[in-house]
């Protein structure tokens, strides 16, 4: 008996290029007659993410940033 919890999903991801015509042509590894589910975004470029990322990391650290916490880690 599977346990939908613990299962598997297979996934594959491929970088293409839209055609002139806004369409994408995709060779999948799948049945044909299976269902799947496709999410499409946008790349960015190696600047974005980097970008992204380094904004994520300065916004999570800056709830340490504090005159409360930094009392309460000075005095424990």
């Amino acid at each position: 008996m599977s346990n939908p919890l613990t299962e598997t999903i297979p996934a594959v991801k491929y970088e293409v290029t839209v055609q002139e015509d806004g369409r994408i042509a995709l060779t999948v590894p799948f049945s044909p007659g299976k269902r799947v589910v496709v999410f499409v975004i946008a790349a960015q470029s190696a600047e974005d993410t980097l970008a992204d990322l380094t904004g994520a990391s300065q916004s999570s650290t800056d709830f340490w940033d504090n005159p409360y916490d930094d009392e309460d880690w000075n005095n424990a």
